[in-house]
């Protein structure tokens, strides 16, 4: 079991941006199924918890979990819907990948979801259409910020063709206009909070890509936010202590000065003896030293 771990921490650390994406996701997936199958065997239920890290459509409830706006793009409903969006983060980011940076990728990943999300709580909270089902609808997945890496992709190469099953071979530029398109018509399904957060990633994918054209890139300032938030958990290299050399300014002072005070007290002890005894009663070391002292 702990070379299985190791072996994915390292597939993780190898990984580029996307790959690392899916491993999130899954591994999240991961721990929230298992806490969901213990907790049913004792006859309980994490549903009202995990509610705390899926996207409210009231704007109330939003405003005790604002963190919702991020976690929510992680979280997943079941394994159908995990292996879809991955399935899409995959061979689209892979793609992105080949006509944008990996922090291009990182920071339109969270920019595409949170336009999603805020783009659906606005909707909900606007037409009156979803007035009856606002106050207990919630959403979750990675949709929103998949589909923004897509259109990304589509208006940076609109003329790719991509090979799709039971498809067959696609330009970008058609594949997102049917994407847009669906979602539109299906934006009062029952599915209706998930096909308008796609609208809102795709936006967000266009406004990227637009953006960038004109040489300014959109998820710059999202990236800053992500680098300081991560510098906080980095262990900062400890400032080493000050040694004092031997042959420092420091040492060198000090060693004048006590050399200066010696040279001090054996001239007070000469003056003092030549006071006492004449100086004659001086010896030719001490009457040398009183002759140099005089000279400084």
């Amino acid at each position: 079991m702990a070379s299985i771990i190791t072996e994915l921490r390292d597939k993780y650390r190898r990984g580029n941006t996307a790959i690392r994406f899916i491993f999130v996701n899954v591994a999240i997936f991961v721990v929230v199924t298992l806490l969901e199958v213990v907790m049913l065997l004792f006859n309980h239920s994490l549903t009202g918890l995990f509610e705390w890290f899926q996207l409210p459509a009231s704007l109330n409830r939003f405003a005790l979990q604002p963190w919702s706006l991020v976690t929510y793009m992680f979280m997943h409903a079941n394994l159908l819907h995990l292996l879809f969006n991955m399935a899409w983060l995959y061979s689209f980011g892979m793609l992105f990948l080949q006509f944008f940076s990996a922090r291009h990728l990182r920071g339109l990943y969270f920019l595409g979801g949170i336009c999603g999300g805020l783009l659906y709580m606005a909707a909900y909270n606007l037409f009156p259409y979803f007035a009856g089902i606002k106050e207990f609808s919630f959403m979750l997945g990675a949709s929103a910020s998949v589909l923004a890496i897509t259109i990304a992709t589509a208006c940076r190469e609109p003329n790719f063709a991509v090979r799709l099953l039971l498809f067959g071979t696609v330009r970008l530029k058609y594949l997102a206009l049917i994407v847009v398109i669906t979602d539109l018509l299906f934006i009062t399904s029952g599915n209706a909070g998930g096909h308008i957060a796609h609208l809102g990633g795709a936006l967000a994918g266009w406004w990227f890509a637009a953006s960038l054209a004109k040489g300014r890139d959109i998820t710059s300032g999202v990236n800053k936010l992500i680098d300081a938030l991560l510098g906080l958990f980095e262990k900062r290299p400890q400032k080493p202590k000050m040694k004092i050399r031997q042959g420092g300014k420091r040492q060198k002072d000090y060693e004048y000065n006590a050399q200066k005070k010696a040279q001090s007290e054996e001239i007070d002890r000469i003056l003092e003896k030549l006071k006492k005894s004449g100086y004659e009663s001086l010896t030719t070391e001490e009457k040398k030293s009183l002759f140099d002292a005089s000279k400084r």
